[in-house]
């Protein structure tokens, strides 16, 4: 176990040429294009599935537990909270277009009057805010994730489709990539050294997903009722590379959460699902 993560965390960036400066939209071709090179066999929409595109026992075992989740009650707890109006009557859908259907593949977004990347959770607290109702902490699981469980479940199917649009949003962008490829803690990785250059591979008992398609399935449910949030897990990759974490909401995990999120553009969403 040691030498296995001894070994990437000494590995050589063969992805290293994709942080140079291109363009989102060439970030996002070089990067699908080096995948489909690397793995021809794996098609492109099952890359929502993270290291389960690599593992068809582990896909098998999935496609069997979603068929009846042991987490639908924590989804229907969400669906409570997303229909249960606030004091003046409105509710969570008078916030959104089309009632808040078909709209979560546009987060992250940036919004230039507020001069940063705004994140479907960020939206919720300003719907709460504009309605004069108290906001939710972005690392409370049991309010904001499981709200987040139901709401993003309103989108499901739809494709990624997001913009960087203007020298704000590029800024937020590059921000979101430089961290993306930045070594940091006792291990000295990068995002990009697990899901870039070992994409495919095992460590430990795990095989490592691809970038690509990371940002389509969350919240995840893992070990059937544990639910985890994007930036949760983001949390928790940097203290596994022992570097001290950012908070759940921070705008470095949002200008990440922005630049991950844009290159799984033209991929559908699906949540909130199974992970092992």
């Amino acid at each position: 176990m040691k030498r296995t993560i001894l070994a990437l965390a000494g590995a050589i960036l063969i992805a290293a040429p994709l942080a140079a400066f291109a363009g989102p939209k060439h970030d996002r071709e070089e990067l699908v294009h080096f995948f489909s090179s690397r793995y021809p066999n794996i098609k492109f929409n099952n890359y929502v599935y993270g290291s389960m595109a690599f593992n068809p026992d582990a896909k098998a075992q999935y496609d069997s537990i979603m068929e009846f989740p042991p987490f639908t009650p924590v989804i229907e707890k969400g669906k409570k909270m997303w229909e249960k109006p606030f004091k003046n009557g409105k509710t969570f859908a008078s916030c959104f277009p089309n009632g808040g259907k078909n709209v979560a593949g546009d987060y992250p977004m940036f919004d230039n009057k507020l001069g940063k990347v705004v994140t479907f959770e960020m939206a919720i607290n300003q719907c709460l805010k504009k309605n004069g109702e108290p906001q939710l902490s972005y690392s409370n699981m049991k309010t904001m994730g499981v709200l987040v469980s139901y709401a993003r479940t309103l989108s499901d199917g739809m494709k990624m489709n997001i913009k960087v649009k203007g020298p704000g949003a590029l800024a937020a962008y590059t921000r979101g990539k430089e961290f993306f490829y930045r070594r940091r803690g006792q291990l000295n990785f990068a995002c990009a050294t697990c899901h870039v250059d070992n994409a495919g591979k095992r460590l430990r008992s795990q095989i490592l997903s691809t970038v690509v398609g990371q940002a389509t399935h969350w919240p995840v449910f893992r070990g059937g009722t544990r639910l985890f949030t994007l930036q949760r897990r983001y949390v928790g990759c940097n203290k596994q590379v022992r570097a001290v974490p950012f908070k759940p909401g921070s705008e470095v995990y949002n200008d990440l959460e922005y630049f991950e999120s844009y290159v799984s553009n033209g991929l559908p969403m699906h949540a909130s699902v199974f992970r092992p």
